[in-house]
C-alpha cells in the first residue's frame, strides 16, 4: 500500500482551524486565520466564503474587510473592493492603512480628487506613513506636479528602499531580488512571482544604498519596464547589477532600448512589420496658434494620436480628428512632453478594431488575448468582450491556434520583433492587416498578465494565462542557482 504524502504545515493548520470552527462557529479569529491561509494558497472561493461569513457575523471586522477587499481586487473585482475598503474606512476612520488602500484603488479608478482626500487623511493621522507618501507621489506625478511627486517619493522611499515580501511555501524558496523604480513603469509581477515558490526581496533602484550589500538572492528580476519613464531607475539598476554574478531576467541594458522612439527606429525596417511614425515634442509648442503648422512640419496629418509619456492602459492617450480639436486635446495632457503618433488603421473587414497581445517568455511567444472594440482605443477590460459571445469566440480561436489566427507571415514577423527586443519577458500589442503584416502598437516589458475573472464565461482564457505563468515559472527555475533552485527544478520535472 502506498502511503499518502504528508500534509504541508499550512494544510495541517487549516485542518486544525476547521476542527475548531466545527466545535465553535463563533470563533472569529480562527475563521479569520483560516481565510488568510486559504488566500495565501490561492483558494479564492474558500477564502471568499470565510470572509463573507466573518463579515456577516462581525460587519466591522477591519481585517476581514481589508483582506477581502485585497482578495477581490487582485481577482479583478474593483467595485467590490471599493465597497469593502469603503466599509473598512467607515468603521475605522482613524486606521491609516484602510485609507491608503482605498486611496490607491481610487487612484487606479482615475478618481484623483477623492484619492487625494484619503492620502491627505493618512498623512494627518501618520505623517511619516511611507505608503501614503508613495501613493501621493504617484498621484502628483499623474497630475503633472513633478516636484511635488519627487518630494513625496523621497519621504516614501529614502531609507525604505528594501522590502522582503512574505514567503508562503513549504519547501526551500528561490530567493529573487526584484528591482523596481520609484517612478512607476514597473512590470506587474504579482501573478509571475508565486510566493509559494519564490521569496521576493524588492529593491527600489533609485534609492538603494550604494554601501549596502545586496540581499542574498538566487537570481535578479529587473522589474523596471518603462524605458521612457524610468531612465534614472534603469541606470541605477545597471549600477546595482555590477555587484552580483547571479542570473538576471530582463537586464536593464535590454530594457533601455525599448522606449517608443527607439523601438520605432529599430523595428521600422523589420520585414512584414508596419510601425507608426512618432515623435516627441515639448508640450508648450502645441499650445500656441502655430500648433497645427508644427504638426504638419513634422510630417503628420490628421487624424493623429497624442500620448503622454510614461502612461499605460489608455491614460492620457487621445485621438485628434482635426487641427481645430488639437488645442483642447493638448490641454488634457499632463507633464512637459507629448508623443505625436501616426494612427494605423486596425479595423477588420467588419469595421471593428482588433488588438492582439502575445507574451514573450524566453525565446517563445504565447497568445494572451484578442480584444475587439467598436472604438479605436482598444484595451481588453474596456473592449466589447463581456457582452459579445462572438468576440469571445474569436478570442478563443486565437488562443487555441495563434498561428492559424495570425498567419505564417505575421508569426514570422512577431519572431523577428522578439529577437530584436532581446527581452526575457515582455509583450507585443498589434493588429494584422489584410496582407498579413503586423501593425505594431507597442512592444516592451510592462505588459500585464491578469488571471481571468471567476466567471464561467472567461473559463476559456484560463489555459492561455496559465501557460504564460507556467513558462515564466519554468524560466525562473531554470535560471536560478543554488540548492533551492536545484530542488525546485527537480520537483518540477
Amino acid at each position: 500500500m502506498i502511503e499518502p504524502p504528508p500534509l504541508a504545515p499550512r494544510s495541517l493548520r487549516i485542518a486544525e482551524l476547521t476542527r475548531a470552527l466545527d466545535r465553535d462557529p463563533e470563533a472569529v479569529e480562527a475563521r479569520y486565520e483560516r481565510a488568510g491561509l486559504f488566500r495565501g494558497q490561492g483558494q479564492f472561493e474558500e477564502a471568499k466564503c470565510d470572509y463573507l461569513e466573518l463579515i456577516r457575523r462581525r460587519p466591522n471586522h477591519f481585517g476581514a474587510l481589508n483582506d477581502f477587499g485585497t482578495l477581490v481586487l487582485n481577482a479583478g473585482y474593483r467595485e467590490a473592493a471599493r465597497s469593502l475598503f469603503g466599509e473598512a474606512v467607515r468603521h475605522h476612520p482613524r486606521n491609516a492603512n484602510g485609507h491608503v488602500n482605498l486611496a490607491n484603488l481610487l487612484f487606479l479608478l482615475g478618481e484623483h480628487a477623492q484619492a487625494r482626500v484619503h492620502f491627505e487623511m493618512v498623512l494627518r493621522i501618520e505623517p511619516d506613513h511611507i505608503h501614503a507618501h508613495r501613493g501621493m507621489g504617484n498621484l502628483l506625478a499623474e497630475l503633472g506636479d513633478a516636484a511635488g511627486a519627487r518630494a513625496h517619493r523621497d519621504k516614501g522611499f529614502r531609507n525604505h528602499a528594501l522590502t522582503t515580501q512574505p514567503y508562503r511555501g513549504d519547501g526551500p524558496p528561490i530567493a529573487v531580488l526584484l528591482l523596481v523604480s520609484a517612478t512607476g513603469g514597473n512590470i506587474p509581477t504579482g501573478a509571475l512571482l508565486d510566493d509559494r515558490c519564490f521569496k521576493t526581496t524588492v529593491l527600489v533602484a533609485e534609492y538603494a544604498d550604494s554601501a549596502m550589500a545586496l540581499p542574498p538572492h538566487d537570481l535578479v528580476f529587473n522589474g523596471i519596464g518603462d524605458a521612457d519613464l524610468c531612465r534614472e531607475g534603469l541606470e541605477a539598476a545597471c549600477a546595482l547589477l555590477a555587484r552580483t554574478r547571479r542570473p538576471v531576467i530582463n537586464h536593464p541594458r535590454a530594457v533601455r532600448k525599448t522606449g517608443r522612439a527607439a523601438n520605432a527606429e529599430r523595428l521600422r525596417g523589420v520585414r512584414n512589420v508596419v510601425v507608426p511614425r512618432m515623435t516627441k515634442l515639448p508640450l508648450h509648442r502645441l499650445r500656441g496658434a502655430q500648433s497645427a503648422a508644427i504638426v504638419a512640419d513634422k510630417g503628420f496629418t490628421f487624424p493623429l494620436l497624442l500620448r503622454a509619456p510614461g502612461f499605460h492602459t489608455g491614460r492620457h492617450f487621445i485621438r485628434v480628428d482635426s487641427p481645430h480639436s488639437l488645442g483642447a486635446a493638448v490641454a488634457q495632457i499632463p507633464g512637459d512632453d507629448v508623443w505625436l503618433i501616426e494612427e494605423l488603421d486596425a479595423r477588420d473587414s467588419e469595421g471593428l478594431f482588433r488588438k492582439y497581445r502575445v507574451m514573450i517568455v524566453g525565446r517563445k511567444l504565447y497568445p494572451l488575448h484578442l480584444a475587439i472594440s467598436r472604438g479605436w482605443k482598444v484595451h481588453y477590460f474596456t473592449a466589447d468582450m463581456a457582452d459579445s459571445p462572438d468576440n469571445r469566440a474569436r478570442d478563443a480561436a486565437f488562443l487555441n491556434d495563434m498561428a492559424g489566427a495570425i498567419g505564417p507571415r505575421g508569426i514570422a514577423a512577431l519572431q523577428r520583433i522578439r529577437a530584436a527586443l532581446a527581452l526575457d519577458y515582455g509583450g507585443i500589442d498589434f493588429a494584422v492587416n489584410a496582407r498579413g503584416d503586423i501593425l505594431l502598437f507597442e512592444a516592451n516589458a510592462t505588459m500585464v498578465v491578469l488571471p481571468p475573472l471567476h466567471d464561467p464565461k472567461w473559463a476559456y482564457r484560463r489555459p492561455a494565462v496559465e501557460a504564460v505563468l507556467a513558462a515564466v515559472r519554468a524560466m525562473l527555475l531554470d535560471r536560478s542557482v543554488g540548492e533551492a533552485g536545484a530542488a525546485r527544478s527537480a520537483a518540477a520535472l
